[in-house]
């Protein structure tokens, strides 16, 4: 598969390791992202490849189709979509507040949903999106309430857009993310944090985000093809273990 992308939050962490591999793979990578300072960043790490960056914040439908008129006179067509912008928060049931738990559902979720409509009726023949989903959206744990509604609500929107946008030759599948070594990770999880999580995960480290970015990359390629509603775990093994035994 080749041709135009848009990675969606792709100016840092996981969303800027898919936009370095596609652009770096001969796609035409389209970043959109809400943040002037890391796009700046994005810029250099992208050079040598065929990237637009583009400010646009996700939950602007305006802002958004705005950006994509601009990248499809630059690339043409999209013919895929990473939906990667997002954010956590660690905070307790108790310590959510409503308006805390509605940011995370309109940035985590709706503005996927505005960013994949936009994408997919700018589809020309078909074409695959890929949602950028948390394990704390398939299993519950503390700290994550409205991280975990909003990401469940993105996994039951990729199943639902599979068995709606698949007959029009659109494949939607989703990718479960468990604990990566990004920034914005750095900053939710202190040194007990990293010692609980790992203790969990039966490959006993953090993921990179640059596997994550390999396993998008096969779910939009033809590798990937007859893959179509799938939530793919990049966890270490995290939601497979259990209770596991001491080392």
């Amino acid at each position: 598969m080749s041709g135009h992308v848009v990675v969606a939050g792709g100016a840092s962490g996981i969303g800027l390791a898919t936009a370095r591999l596609l652009a770096h793979s001969g796609f035409q990578v389209s970043v959109l992202d809400a943040s002037r300072e890391s796009l700046a960043g994005a810029d250099a790490e992208l050079r040598g490849g065929d990237a637009l960056l583009l400010e646009a914040d996700i939950t602007d439908e305006d802002a958004v189709d705005e950006a994509l008129d601009e990248a499809e006179e630059t690339f043409g067509p999209p013919v895929g979509l990473v939906n990667s912008a997002g954010f956590a928060r660690d905070l307790s049931f108790e310590a959510t507040d409503a308006e805390g738990f509605r940011e995370a559902l309109e940035v985590n979720l709706t503005g996927c949903f505005i960013t994949a409509k936009a994408v997919v009726l700018r589809m020309v023949d078909g074409g695959a999106v890929v949602n950028v989903s948390s394990v704390s959206g398939l299993r519950g744990f503390p700290g994550r309430i409205a991280d975990a509604a909003a990401k469940g609500g993105l996994i039951a929107m990729t199943q639902a857009m599979a068995a709606e946008l698949g007959p029009k030759g659109i494949r939607v599948n989703a990718v479960a993310v468990g604990a990566i070594d990004t920034p914005h990770i750095h900053q939710l999880h202190d040194a007990e944090m990293r010692r609980l999580w790992r203790d969990h995960i039966p490959q006993r480290r953090y993921g990179e985000p640059e596997e994550v970015a390999a396993a998008v990359h096969f779910l939009l390629s033809e590798a990937g093809g007859y893959i179509n509603g799938h939530v793919l775990c990049v966890d270490g093994g995290f939601l497979a273990a259990g209770i596991l035994r001491p080392d």
